[in-house]
């Protein structure tokens, strides 16, 4: 109880200034006695505060239960067991390295494809990384190739040159995604487009460019139709046999020739499946230099040469050769040689050359196409072949 002789405020000034007021508990109750301003008896208040708010029972809230002991027995340096409230340091540290180190991945080995369209199965079911649009943007607009002439595509793909290419199309036995073209010039994409040819699927994959020097011997001819028995073409036969072992699941290419020589010319050609590279070469605007080696009966003069020099007239247009040289005389040819470099390659130019000049070709033989020689392993080995590099093929004039 409290007792004050003044006014209540006063009386609550006091007493709050005397004993601080717990907040945290409310008032529950207040009784006062009546008051009189004209009594002079003390003023009694009766104030009591509600009990407080009982808190559910928790180990944690409990003292006795804020630390789990967990002996551990552990023998010490000396042998002997003794217990102690933690684990041991050995423990801890092994816990702390099983943790940090990262298991490895096992990589489950795949069973290799039998046939081409297994593996192409493989390929689209394997998991590949997502590329953002920005990588599929610059894909498209520089690493892709833009669609191509539907001819040029069939010529690619191996089905037949492109002028028979064109033949097939015109006669409407080529198909694209479902529907008959007549149009060569049609752009399609083969690693989109569904076409058939004759109702065989073009593969979608094309096969990769193929690039070779052959040392031409004579006799053969540079077509490459089926029909021709004793073509350049044949003498890959060998290598094409070979390709489904070397290039599993790819395409065989369809070689050709860069270029011509007549069947009794022998020396350098160029074979190739690529139709861009082979039009870049032939075209008389690369101006390449060819150099022959021509092997002449009779005696060489310098009127001759001179002839020669001065040019004649070849399918309507006069040619003119870059150089004229008499070679020196070899104990092993008795015969007369000449070394003639032109850059039109026009049919039989040099031949016509020489005839013109009054002499008669013996042999001749190409043994230079702009940079590149004939290989000396190839030199005495007619009918071999070897694959060009891509320094050689910049030596032939040609940027990839």
């Amino acid at each position: 109880m409290a007792s004050v002789a003044s006014s209540p405020i006063s009386f609550a000034a006091s007493f709050l200034r005397t004993k601080p007021f717990p907040r945290f508990l409310p008032i529950r109750t207040l009784r006062c006695a009546p008051f009189s301003s004209s009594s002079s008896e003390p003023i009694e208040f009766d104030i009591s505060f509600a009990p407080p708010k009982p808190t559910p029972s928790s180990p944690r809230g409990n003292a006795a239960f804020q630390q789990l002991f967990i002996p551990w027995i552990v023998r010490g340096e000396d042998g002997k067991l003794k217990v102690q409230s933690q684990p041991p340091a050995q423990l801890i540290h092994a816990l702390a390295d099983a943790t940090t180190q990262n298991p490895k991945k096992k990589v489950k080995k795949k069973k290799p494809q039998a046939s081409s369209s297994s593996s192409s199965s493989a390929v689209t079911t394997s998991s590949e990384p997502k590329l953002s649009k920005a990588a599929r943007r610059y894909y498209n607009e520089n690493i892709k190739e833009p669609p191509q002439r539907l001819s040029k595509v069939l010529a690619a793909a191996g089905v037949a040159s492109r002028r028979t290419s064109e033949e097939l199309i015109f006669d409407g036995k080529v198909t694209v995604n479902g529907s008959v073209c007549t149009t060569p010039q049609t752009r399609v994409d083969p690693t989109r487009d569904i076409i058939y040819v004759n109702g065989n699927r073009v593969p979608k994959k094309l096969p990769p460019k193929v690039y070779f020097a052959l040392n031409k011997p004579k006799g053969y001819i540079c077509s490459s139709g089926e029909k021709e028995t004793k073509s350049v073409v044949s003498l890959f036969d060998e290598f094409m046999a070979s390709w489904d072992k070397r290039n599993p699941g790819t395409p065989k290419p369809r070689l050709f020739t860069v270029g011509r020589l007549d069947v009794a010319t022998t020396g350098l050609i160029i074979v190739t499946n690529d139709g861009d590279f082979a039009q870049k070469l032939s075209h008389p605007s690369s101006s390449l230099p060819k150099e022959y080696i021509t092997t002449v009966a009779g005696d060489v003069h310098k009127r001759h040469l001179m002839a020669i020099s001065e040019g004649t007239v070849v399918e309507g247009v006069h040619c003119v050769p870059d150089s004229v040289e008499l070679m020196p005389k070899q104990h092993d040819i008795p015969r007369a040689r000449l070394r003639i470099v032109v850059h039109e390659g026009r049919n039989h130019e040099v031949r016509e050359l020489v005839k013109n000049a009054g002499l008669e070709v013996y042999s001749l033989k190409r043994v230079r196409i702009g940079g590149f020689r004939l290989p000396s392993d190839l030199g005495n080995g007619l009918g071999k072949h070897v694959e060009l590099k891509q320094s050689e093929l910049k030596a032939l004039g040609w940027k990839s």
